[in-house]
């Protein structure tokens, strides 16, 4: 019996992803086009691929803040009538599977029949995410940090993967295994900024600290570009050109007080997935063992084992006999981890661009296709106040 039938409150083989699109993906600064530019040709390559008119949307959203208005967006698109519009409100790249989740919902709910999900980077446009300066007053969690030094990304959440690696005993090599995971999967990917630049560990080794326990491999990089994705009601999956991808589940927020300041959240040493990861499996109505492949949001290669863990693929104690390369690989490892090479190593679109792989790989189209591909999950960014997750999958998974 359907969800509908039931009427069971769910997103699970409601939407249907079916059409994917990016642009070219540049280190950051080198973008020839401005990120308004940049959406539209995404968006543009996402109606292409799924065989659609423009004009036919009618929704758009995105998260942290994203810059490319919606209404704007319409009018550039020929757009007929605009009905829905959703920002996820803060999390920044943890809100890459909320900004689907949205869209999703306003599907279900009959806010809109045609909504493109999509994220834009300009940074040579705008500056660059990963470096701080020129901020004259600073509120909120950075106002108990940037006093004292704490200024960027990395020695934020540098923090709280030492405390876990402390209380689980997770050693380097743990870590190491994710870069060299995402960097394998990236020299088949030509689309991917670190295509013909291999690593292994020697190099992984000898890159310099940025701040411990992360070397220069564990961090993501800074890009520019865009990626979009379209959504549909279940019913019109078949009317498109490629095999759709269903969303089965979604989740999103936080748990008991992680947002507490500074730094004093009851579960410190956190993804932010442990309330998350449950609701996800409850309402996709399946377990770990069904994932596939999963793409994880890599700000830094901590997060993923923390985050990897939290959803229940090992136990933290596990974490050192769990993430060897050979488990994270296309196309037998245990655990495919970011086929496409992720933000460490095919693109930092914050994060959107896991999606976009993980629809590949239940198309069948991934460069790194994994042999069993019905279930795909993807995790947004860990250690954030809001967090998201996904998982997607095949017409033989409904």
């Amino acid at each position: 019996m359907t969800a509908r039938a039931t009427g069971k409150r769910t997103l699970r083989g409601r939407v249907a992803v079916v059409g994917i699109g990016e642009t070219d993906y540049y280190r950051h600064g080198a973008s020839p086009d401005p990120e308004f530019k940049l959406a539209l040709k995404a968006i543009l390559a996402a109606c292409n691929d799924a065989g659609l008119d423009p004009r036919e949307i009618d929704g758009f959203s995105s998260y942290s803040d994203d810059r490319s208005d919606a209404a704007r967006l319409a009018a550039a698109l020929g757009v007929r009538r605009l009905t829905t519009t959703t920002m996820q409100w803060g999390g920044g790249g943890g809100g890459c599977c909320a900004a689907v989740a949205n869209a999703a919902a306003s599907i279900v709910a009959g806010l809109a029949d045609c909504v493109v999900v999509f994220r834009s980077l300009a940074q040579g446009q705008y500056g660059r995410f990963g470096q701080a300066g020129g901020i004259g007053t600073i509120s909120g969690e950075r106002a108990y940090l940037m006093p004292y030094g704490v200024l960027a990304p990395p020695q934020r959440f540098a923090m709280r993967v030492r405390r876990y690696m402390h209380e689980h005993g997770v050693r380097q090599e743990a870590m190491q295994a994710i870069a060299l995971a995402s960097y394998h999967h990236a020299q088949s990917n030509s689309r991917a900024v670190m295509f013909g630049k291999p690593l292994d560990p020697e190099k992984y080794n000898a890159s310099r600290w940025i701040t411990e326990p992360f070397h220069l491999f564990d961090c993501c990089m800074e890009n520019d570009g865009a990626a979009a994705i379209i959504l549909v009601p279940e019913e019109r999956a078949g009317d498109f050109r490629n095999k759709p991808a269903y969303v089965l589940g979604a989740a999103t927020g936080a748990g008991y007080r992680s947002g507490a300041m500074p730094h004093n959240s009851p579960q410190y040493a956190s993804a932010s997935f442990e309330a998350l990861a449950p609701a996800l499996y409850r309402m996709a109505g399946i377990g770990p063992a069904d994932v596939d492949v999963v793409q994880s949001y890599e700000n830094f290669t901590g997060g993923v084992v923390m985050a990897l863990a939290e959803h229940g693929f090992f136990k933290p104690e596990e974490a050192n006999d769990f993430l060897v390369l050979d488990n994270l690989i296309a196309p037998s490892g245990r655990l495919p981890l970011n086929t496409s090479g992720g933000n460490l190593a095919e693109c930092y679109m914050h994060g959107f661009e896991l999606v976009i792989e993980a629809v590949r790989q239940i198309r069948g189209q991934s460069v790194n296709q994994v042999k069993r591909n019905d279930v795909a999950m993807v995790i947004g960014g860990p250690m954030v106040t809001p967090a998201s997750n996904l998982l997607l999958g095949s017409g033989a998974t409904l």
